[in-house]
């Protein structure tokens, strides 16, 4: 590839896409805090702060907020602490629609109605998973995106097993006061970008990834997506923000795994 991206060795592979993709959700937040769960979405968390959003706050994985761009998986004891962060005022913070979190989905609907807890019926489920966790607080208390790093119609489904997550229908359903903070914002998959900017918030197609196409994520996705006319592809990391991928926030090249390059 010839380009600004000449500097380094191979052009951006499809998980440094992705950090840039996830980065772009949190573009315009300002000072709130992002609490991206996950390899890729914490090194795009940290990308979007060191890069465009300089305002965001981040937490160093256990009781303070961290001035630096920890790598995923780093001992907190590096984190230059900006301020203690006790659970309680995490709590404070996410009550008051000050925060963004992205999570992962087991399942997710066309409304953005997440499932993490089992899967099957309720009562004998077939599937153990992690529960609802924060999800229900999460949803209705502040924005929230999705990260998915195997996107298909398992995952991309009709209605949802349970529903952990509350999508954009059922925030609908339980009124203004309920829902004065809720935004389900984005989702990054290993594929592509979706959002909900359509006028019944059901999920739209935004952009797909380098190499993939149109017809690739509507076959991977077990419910219609709103296709625009146009789809365009996921912007590639710029030189800057490779480096900074590369050499400070994820040196040990942990996105890799998670996303292999195609």
């Amino acid at each position: 590839m010839s380009g600004e991206n000449d500097v380094f060795d191979g052009a951006p592979t499809r998980a440094e896409v992705c950090c840039v993709a996830v980065a772009e959700s949190f573009r315009g937040d300002g000072e709130r805090l992002c609490n991206p769960i996950g390899t890729i979405p914490m090194v795009g968390g940290r990308l979007a702060r060191e890069s465009f959003e300089p305002d965001l706050v981040m937490t160093d994985g256990v009781g303070a907020f961290a001035a630096n761009p920890l790598p995923p998986g780093a001992d907190p004891a590096l984190a230059v602490v900006e301020a203690w962060n006790p659970y309680p005022q995490m709590f404070t913070v996410l009550w008051n629609g000050k925060r963004h979190v992205m999570m992962g989905a087991t399942q997710i609907d066309r409304y953005g109605n997440q499932n993490i807890a089992c899967i099957g019926d309720w009562h004998q489920p077939r599937s153990q998973l992690l529960g609802f966790r924060g999800a229900p607080g999460n949803t209705i208390n502040h924005t929230t995106s999705y990260w998915v790093p195997n996107h298909g119609p398992k995952v991309f489904v009709e209605a949802v097993d349970v529903v952990c997550g509350g999508g954009w229908d059922r925030a609908a359903e339980l009124g203004p006061e309920a829902s004065r903070f809720h935004e389900i914002r984005r989702v990054v998959s290993n594929l592509a970008v979706m959002d909900f900017e359509t006028d019944d918030h059901r999920m739209r197609l935004r952009s797909v990834h380098p190499g993939v196409t149109v017809d690739e994520v509507v076959a991977a996705t077990g419910f219609e997506l709103v296709v625009p006319d146009e789809v365009p592809e996921t912007r590639l990391p710029t030189d800057e923000e490779l480096r900074l991928i590369r050499e400070v926030i994820d040196p040990r090249s942990l996105r890799e795994s998670e996303v292999p390059n195609p």
